[in-house]
């Protein structure tokens, strides 16, 4: 099988690389780069292709990829002072208290 064959890939990982990559586009990545990160996601999910042949068929994957989300702005807010944390604390309590009374 050559290198990039999706042959293996099910219709429900095909969709979810279109759904990933569409992402990556509207986001300014050129469309080669978001269809191979789209790719990488895919794999990094579900471990490569799942039809009858491919490794790993019919196993739960825990869909990693999916999970990396809130470590960026825990790392981000772990570097601020406390002073700073309470301060954009403040900052949007303040606002949703503002915005949910309609004035």
């Amino acid at each position: 099988m050559p290198r990039g064959d999706k042959t293996k890939y099910t219709d429900k990982q095909e969709r979810k690389a279109d759904h990933i990559a569409e992402g990556y586009a509207k986001r300014g990545v050129s469309e080669k780069e978001a269809e191979r990160r789209a790719w990488a996601t895919v794999n990094k999910d579900d471990g490569g292709g799942k039809k009858p042949g491919g490794s790993g068929r019919g196993t739960d994957t825990g869909h990693p990829a999916a999970r990396k989300g809130g470590r960026k702005g825990g790392q981000a807010s772990a570097g601020r002072s406390k002073a700073d944390r309470s301060a954009a604390a403040k900052k949007g309590w303040e606002t949703r208290r503002k915005r949910s009374s309609g004035g």
